[in-house]
């Protein structure tokens, strides 16, 4: 999209610093207990984001999908190869949602406190994730989001006395959620459960792993992948406002997808396509 507007990663860090505090929630703590994860963090696997970042988008990424799903996947991809958006949702600027929002789509900062582990993802949406850490359990009646509910623990995995290691666990989903633009879809049940570890790297602390293992009943097993940030430390670098629906072409009504032409006009995206029905217009 065009039209972006720039903030500073200084700023919108000292901003949540500042939220924090008037909250109560930021009490004094041992930070040196934690990682270094400061910076903005970019996503690594060259310029097309997918799910698993170790294979070409599409059918080669080799989703473990169902037989009913395999064949939902090939007709999204087949509509999209005629010009349609098949199964793809987010150009209708509905959130990414877990997991699709971990794709590196823009920036990621995250923010720690003892409590909860924050990870700002600036992803056309500008969502943020919010990993609870200070022991809680799951609740009984959560309300169902697209980035769903997660906890959080961190673990020492040496023996230092300083975590190197934050696994999560996701649930509580509402959808629809896909794993990235080419309609690569979950269930529409929303019942998955997304476990994460996420840790810096041993040998380079300017590279972030998360592995991601999703279940999902779309899936004939759970599908890990494992994605790779590097850091960006540059105190002057700006992060990016990415507004999802400034400037988007798209219209959808009733279920067909029409886009709006540059002289404002609206056209078709197919071959042979109808037009909408216009019974409420005068002829």
């Amino acid at each position: 999209m065009n039209g972006r507007n720039s903030i500073g990663v200084s700023g919108i860090v000292a901003g949540a610093a500042a939220i924090l505090l008037a909250s109560g929630l930021a009490r004094a703590f041992d930070d040196a207990k934690y990682p270094d994860l400061s910076g903005a963090w970019e996503r690594t696997g060259g310029a097309a984001p997918r799910f698993d970042t170790s294979k070409p988008r599409g059918l080669p990424q080799q989703a473990p999908l169902t037989p009913q799903f395999q064949k939902l996947y090939e007709a999204s991809l087949a509509d999209q190869a005629a010009g349609g958006q098949g199964d793809h949702t987010v150009f209708r600027c509905l959130a990414w949602g877990m997991p699709g929002m971990m794709n590196g789509y823009g920036e990621i900062q995250i923010v720690v406190t003892p409590e909860t582990t924050y990870l700002l993802i600036d992803d056309g949406n500008n969502e943020t994730r919010r990993i609870f850490t200070d022991g809680r359990r799951f609740p009984d009646d959560p309300e169902l989001t697209y980035t769903g509910y997660s906890i959080g623990h961190w673990v020492d995995t040496a023996g230092s006395g300083h975590y190197d290691l934050l696994e999560v666990e996701t649930r509580a989903f509402r959808g629809p959620r896909v794993y990235d633009n080419t309609g690569l879809m979950l269930h529409p049940d929303n019942e998955s459960v997304i476990r994460e570890k996420i840790y810096l790297d041993k040998a380079d602390k300017k590279l972030l792993h998360d592995e991601i293992t999703v279940e999902d009943h779309a899936l004939l097993r759970p599908w890990t992948v494992l994605k790779t940030y590097t850091r960006n430390a540059d105190p002057a670098h700006v992060l990016r406002e990415d507004v999802c629906a400034e400037n988007n072409p798209h219209v959808q009504i009733g279920a067909d997808t029409y886009m709006l032409s540059a002289d404002g006009y609206l056209m078709p995206v197919k071959k042979g396509q109808k037009p909408p029905d216009l019974k409420y217009f005068a002829k």
